[in-house]
């Protein structure tokens, strides 16, 4: 078995999928990417059992056949190598693969290609089609809200819920949930599913910069997404979403409007010197200014700014995690955003003040009690 491809191009399609390989997998062959060679196309997989990523590249070859190839030393050399053609020699009896560039030959030993998982093929009970920019902004503004407790499962993906009028991604881990829904997103056949965290990091890393549409088919059990020449099947988290709709207030009487730069730029200068366990900063709402401050007794640390803000509603004090502000504001590109309250031990809940048509997000987060200082 023997092909001519370009360096720089396998090792541009290699690194595409090299993010789901683990270090020490469950099975020894997943470390490897599994080549397989039909005439003049290769596709190569790459899978973690949890998660598969395939890409195919044309490549010069009359031959058939497949192998698979140790991923870290192929990628090490693709890496030091300058773009050229390189030939790959592939002896399917012993398994040896012989790697030749313009002035050197690099010799790896590579496993029997039948020992690879089989990729799962998924019916697609359920089907639709978005813009790689629209999943891109859909992951980005959900997927910091996750939770990392592996006793909660439900909560360590996001759920996807495609309907009929719009399709909305949610995410939370108990103290903050992020609800972001798009109105030019919809499925004749809706259906809720739940994504692992980690699929979506690795669709979202690859996914292409300019704007192209994205297939996803899914079943009960696995979802398929497929965008240019990249496919990634990943397994579904089969356990139920919490009801998120039911912990969102729908009365808050105070609102506030302000900056969410000048918002955001307080905040992390207050967050020094927060306590470093509880990260609580205070604000305190009177009248047309916010007062920002935090505390750390046991460094005897201490800070308070003062922004000038809009302010509808009663005054408040009301404490949050410092963390959770600072992610939040980070991942809105609005100019002005909106938090609207009810009372000092309910949630808080941020809009972006200028809203995008077909866009609505929503981002909750629970307050934390307030030490009483003066």
């Amino acid at each position: 078995m023997k092909f001519i491809v370009n360096s720089a191009y396998l090792l541009k399609q290699l690194s595409n999928i090299n993010g789901v390989i683990t270090t020490n997998p469950v099975v020894p062959i997943l470390e490897n990417f599994l080549f397989e060679l039909e005439k003049g196309s290769l596709t190569v997989t790459a899978s973690d059992l949890q998660t598969s990523m395939i890409t195919e590249l044309n490549v010069e070859s009359k031959e058939k056949g497949n192998i698979a190839v140790p991923a870290r030393i192929l990628l090490d050399t693709l890496k030091n190598l300058p773009e050229q053609p390189v030939t790959f020699s592939i002896d399917e009896s012993t398994y040896a693969i012989e790697i030749i560039s313009d002035n050197g030959r690099y010799k790896l030993s590579g496993e029997n290609a039948t020992d690879f998982p089989k990729v799962p093929n998924v019916s697609n009970d359920f089907s639709a089609e978005i813009s790689s920019e629209v999943l891109a902004r859909a992951v980005n503004n959900t997927i910091f809200a996750t939770s990392n407790d592996e006793l909660r499962p439900a909560m360590t993906g996001v759920y996807v819920n495609l309907g009929e009028k719009n399709t909305t991604f949610v995410a939370t881990d108990g103290h903050r949930l992020v609800r972001y829904r798009r109105t030019d997103v919809k499925s004749d056949n809706g259906s809720a599913i739940i994504i692992p965290r980690k699929a979506l990091n690795l669709l979202k890393a690859t996914l292409p910069a300019e704007n192209a549409p994205v297939h996803i088919d899914f079943n009960l059990s696995n979802a398929f997404f497929k965008f240019g020449n990249i496919r990634m099947i990943c397994r579904l988290i089969d356990e139920r979403f919490p009801d998120y709709e039911n912990v969102i207030p729908t009365q808050n009487a105070i609102k506030m409007t302000i900056g969410r730069s000048e918002l955001l730029g307080a905040l992390k200068r207050i967050s020094i010197y927060a306590n470093k366990t509880t990260h609580q900063v205070r604000l305190k709402i009177t009248g047309s200014e916010l007062q920002i401050s935090a505390e750390d007794l046991d460094f005897s640390n201490e800070a308070n700014e003062r922004l000038s803000c809009e302010h509808e509603g009663e005054d408040i004090e009301i404490g949050f995690n410092a963390r959770f502000l600072v992610e939040m504001l980070s991942n809105l590109d609005t100019n002005q955003i909106r938090l609207s309250m009810s009372a000092p031990n309910k949630a808080g809940v941020l809009h972006p003040a200028d809203k995008d048509k077909n866009e609505d997000i929503l981002m909750l987060v629970m307050p934390v009690m307030l030490n009483q200082y003066v």
